[in-house]
Order: C-alpha cells, then structure tokens, then sequence
C-alpha cells in the first residue's frame, strides 16, 4: 500500500527524469575485512561471465567479484535519514562486490532532492549503521557517494540561504528545479562560491567521509559527475571564474584535487573513488574543451593514487555531441595499477565481460537492471533472464513503502544468493 503523500508525490514522480546518478574513532580506525572470495561468488568455471566473476583487488579490499552497484537516488529516506527499508534494499542487491550508496548530501546546503540521505549529523551516522551492517553480512564492500548538488539545488531546501555554485550561470532545463514540497520551478541564479567559503566546503566533504567511516562504511566515493557541484567547477560551461578555481584546466581542476587531498586524510587513498561524467549532458552540462579537461582531471587522479576513477562512458543518459563521445581507451593508459577503472552506464553482462577481457576496464557499475533485478549478479552468473525493467514512475517515490523498492522477488531458479 502506498503512503498518501496527494500532490507532493505526484508532482515529483511526474517530473523526474533521470536517476542521479561514510570517528569518534582515531585513525587507527579498524575496516571492515576484505570479503572471502572463497564463496561460490569467485568461482568462475560455470558462468558464461567468468571475468565479471572474478575476484578483484583493491588495495588492501578484496571485491568478490567485478560487479557494482551504482549509486541511483531512490528518495527513500524521510528527514535524510535511511531507514530499515533502505538497509533491506541494499541488502537484496548486495550480490555485488562493490555496493555504492544512492548519492548522500554533506550538508544541508548541498541537498536538492526530496528525502535523499545524508551524511553530515549524528542522527545520520546512526542511521546508516544497520544499512552497512546489512551490506556487510553479504560479504560486499559498501562505499557511500558524497554529493553536493550545487546550482541544481532550490532555496526552499534551506530556507534562507541561496544557492551555490562555481559562478552564476543559472541552469536551464524544460522542467525545472525540484523544490523541498516536490513541485518544479523555474531554476534559480546561483551565488558563486566565494574565494573564503571554498575552504569551509572542502572541509563539509571531508567531515562526510569521516562520518562515512563512522557509520562503516568501506570507503568513499567523491560525486564529480552530472552537473553537480564539482562538475560545474570542472567544466567551463559552468566555471567562469577568474581565480585560482577558474581559467585554465589546471584550475577548474584545482576544487577537486583539494577534495580529494582532504578526504584522503581520513580514508585510505585506496579506498576512495571519483565518479566522471565527460560525455553526459544531464545537469544541463557539455563544455567544448570536454575532452581536455578531462584527461587532466582522470591524469592527476591517477598521480594521486585513489582507489578507483568511476568513468561514465556509456551515453544512455544523454550525450551534449560536442565531440567524439569519449572511451576507456583513451584513460585507460592514464592510470597506474593503483587505480582501478570502472565503466558505466548502459551496460550489459556481455558488455561489460567484453571490457574486461580486453583490459578496458577492471570492474563495471550497473544501474537501472539493478532496479528490479536485486538478484541481477546471479541471474547474470547462471545466465537466467531479466525481469522487465521497473515502472519509471516507482524510481524516485518519495514516500516509505516496499513498493517498486524492495517488493521485486529474487528469479526463482537462483540455486542461492552469491
């Protein structure tokens, strides 16, 4: 039964349209162990995918097999908080090696969804501890994506306070913005970020990612892709800034690096992963010199050693055609055996099996089939089929029921859960 949630609901579910896209312990915070690859999970000899199930090793986390759950918003999560709910959805889908959250808001300023978790209160560590503790009792790495949302945000999420960006150039979208009583309006001019306030912001990412590993989680990974805040530092179409952070590819770069530099100080590099989007469109983004800005920002990444580059290269969420789309061969050499690459969007078993026997790709994200497939990596390993992809109007229910959440059932010829 569905929460009467009247115009709200409607307003929200109709406008969408796209998916999204962890001390009070000291650095000598213990993780969670590597998962045991001795399961049935790592054993390769009787699937069609014998290198999507193969274990992989990721600094000093062994993921069981080469299968991600990509972060997709789900506004599942009243007050920003993730509920037993939450836990039994990444629970079901926790056949993946790796498991990354739905994107989670490091401050209240950077919220621009409706009932999207977050990762910067007490109320919120708390919170998320039963979800990790749920991901982990299936051998899974979990990681939880940091997210700013920056000029895709609405005022009415925080009252009183406009919002931000790189500059002030407004984004423009047929639909609009989402608001906190889940309506659309026309988007707002956002204020650019002052010189003195970025420091504040990098410290609200890295704040996140000790709050992360509070709660449990494994690791990180840093949101820099689909037009949210640090994409519109990266990109010129949306950084006109004359400063440091501006100009040159080496400056719009400048935000990330010091986010990542930051985070770093609280997670193991390994454990940390930054998601690109250079292809897409969504967010009202494409930038002319896309190509060369990004092999910078996947360069120094790999110079940094994080644990993963999470490369958007598929085009099914839009393509802003200001070029070639770009491919994992051309990043691929960009990147030392620290670093590990993943690919996404629009992938299939096949796919993804093809890219990794070629050395394209080390591990792949998988998105939407996930939705009502939450056995997906075992239909996948005994080559059963798929359940059709989920009603579009069930993606982003903001209200707290099982429906087109967690009521998809496992296949029923699945001898047992990997």
């Amino acid at each position: 039964m569905v929460l009467e949630v009247g115009e709200r609901k409607a307003n929200y579910v109709y406008n969408c349209v796209w998916l999204s896209g962890f001390l009070g312990v000291s650095r000598s915070f213990i993780f969670h162990s590597s998962p045991n690859t001795s399961s049935k999970m790592s054993t390769t000899s009787t699937t069609k995918f014998p290198n999507l199930f193969k274990a992989l090793q990721m600094g000093d986390l062994t993921l069981k097999n080469r299968m991600a759950l990509a972060p997709m918003t789900r506004a599942r999560c009243p007050g920003y908080l993730p509920t037993k709910l939450v836990a039994e959805y990444y629970k079901q889908r926790a056949g993946a090696g790796l498991v990354i959250t739905e994107a989670t808001n490091i401050s209240e300023v950077a919220i621009g969804w409706m009932d999207t978790p977050g990762l910067y209160t007490d109320e919120q560590v708390e919170a998320w501890k039963p979800v990790v503790e749920a991901v982990h009792e299936r051998n899974s790495a979990f990681f939880a994506q940091l997210w700013h949302t920056g000029r895709q945000s609405h005022s009415s999420f925080h009252p009183g306070k406009r919002i931000v960006s790189a500059s002030n150039v407004t984004m423009t979208s047929e639909q609009g913005t989402h608001t906190a009583q889940g309506t659309h309006e026309p988007h707002e001019e956002p204020r650019p970020l002052e010189l003195e306030e970025i420091p504040s912001v990098v410290e609200e990412y890295r704040k996140a990612a000790e709050n992360a590993l509070k709660a449990g989680f494994d690791g990180v990974e840093i949101h820099a892709a689909n037009g949210y805040l640090i994409d519109q530092f990266l990109q010129s179409k949306t950084n006109k800034r004359t400063d440091a952070y501006g100009g040159s590819i080496e400056n719009r770069y400048r935000f990330l690096g010091e986010v990542v530099e930051a985070v770093a100080t609280t997670v193991p590099l390994n454990r940390i992963g930054v998601r690109l989007s250079p292809n897409g469109a969504y967010g009202d983004m494409g930038s002319p010199d896309f190509r060369e800005q990004f092999l910078y920002v996947v360069k120094k990444l790999g110079e940094a050693g994080i644990g993963y580059v999470h490369f958007c290269d598929g085009l099914e969420f839009g393509f802003h055609k200001l070029g070639e789309p770009m491919t994992l061969d051309e990043v691929r050499p960009l990147l030392t055996e620290k670093t590990l690459l993943m690919a996404s969007t629009g992938y299939t078993a096949e796919k993804a099996e093809a890219r990794i026997e070629a050395g394209l790709a080390d591990l792949v994200s998988f998105g939407r089939p996930f939705l009502a497939n939450p056995d997906l990596p075992e239909r996948y390993y005994y080559d059963l089929p798929l359940a059709e992809l989920a009603p579009f109007p069930t993606w982003f229910i903001p209200n707290q029921t099982e429906e087109g959440f967690t009521d998809f059932p496992a296949h029923a010829d699945v001898p047992s859960p990997l």
